[in-house]
């Protein structure tokens, strides 16, 4: 069974890839490499095309048998959607509603979409559940959340099925370290402390001390990428056995802060991380901690490595042996 996998060059869509083959699906990786890289690309092969080109879309259903879609392909970081909004509404929006209408026109109605916790804005509640108010603080998590909303409605009148994977933080390598997290610049806490530890990145910027948390530094959920691709065949496996449509929180429902991650690090590495202390950055909450028991009633999804402990020491071994 041929599963479309966009951005699957990139780290979470690389990481599911190879979950899919484990599991005895073929994945057909989507990725234009702006951000990905093809060596990620060992399971199934790779196609280089840009969701923006609707029409090599449409090819790609015309070519290939393609039964699912498992969407990671978009722009992903907070920060700079704050700096350039339009590049997160085209790239996650408008692109993503040229692989819906592609996929819909060619008879393929199941659909995994790599949604986040950004959509839900500032929380009410300690641990944020999925009927959580959705009120995006950052053009990120809006981009996203019109997705969810067109999923909806496609679900509604098109008889899509689709599953919206809000995950919180994604974190770690793979265990049997085939791959890793590697951006550039790096914009994730995790891989900028293990590169500062191993003097190959800049001193750790932390984005605020005054937080109201017990440390004052932003406090997030954090979950093994390993895990995160699972929940992702987990998905496609109760789409293709006709389980109801919604959203579903991937997370842990524990909380590290800034300086809890960092000195974990330390002490893993063996070595000190340097440090700058700044301002708050525009359009992060304080504390993103997710209710993921629907995940576990829904999907049977039981996280492995996600621990604060085994999420960095499997980084730390793929970042200084790569």
């Amino acid at each position: 069974m041929k599963i479309l996998v966009t951005g699957g060059a990139g780290y979470i869509g690389s990481h599911t890839a190879k979950a899919l083959a484990k599991a005895e699906y073929e994945p057909v990786v989507l990725d234009n490499l702006s951000m990905g890289h093809a060596e990620n690309v060992r399971w199934g092969r790779l196609i280089q095309a840009d969701l923006a080109d609707a029409g090599e879309i449409r090819k790609i259903f015309q070519t290939h048998k393609i039964e699912a879609v498992i969407h990671f392909a978009g722009s992903a970081f907070v920060g700079e959607s704050m700096q350039i909004p339009r590049r997160y509404l085209g790239n996650n929006t408008v692109n993503t509603f040229h692989l819906l209408d592609a996929m819909l026109d060619h008879g393929v109605r199941r659909f995994v979409f790599s949604s986040t916790c950004a959509t839900y804005g500032i929380p009410e509640h300690r641990r944020i559940a999925e009927e959580h108010p959705q009120r995006p603080v950052n053009p990120y998590g809006e981009s996203k959340l019109m997705v969810e909303r067109m999923l909806h409605w496609l679900g509604e009148r098109e008889g899509l099925r689709w599953i919206a994977l809000r995950y919180f933080n994604a974190a770690g390598a793979d265990p049997d370290g085939d791959l890793g997290e590697k951006h550039d610049p790096e914009p994730h806490l995790i891989p900028r402390v293990l590169l500062a530890a191993l003097d190959r990145g800049p001193a750790v910027e932390v984005y605020g001390t005054d937080y109201e948390t017990p440390d004052g530094t932003a406090i997030r959920d954090y979950i093994h990428v390993t895990d995160l691709a699972d929940a992702h065949v987990l998905s496609l496996r109760r789409l293709l056995n006709d389980g109801a449509s919604g959203p579903i929180n991937l997370g842990t429902g524990c909380g590290s802060s800034v300086r809890e991650v960092i000195s974990m690090a330390e002490r893993i590495s063996g070595r000190k991380v340097p440090v700058l202390e700044g301002p708050r950055r525009a359009g992060d909450p304080p504390v993103l901690v997710a209710d993921a028991s629907l995940a576990n009633r829904l999907l049977g999804w039981n996280p492995r490595f996600s621990d604060l402990a085994t999420i960095v020491e499997t980084a730390w071994k793929w970042h200084s042996t790569t």
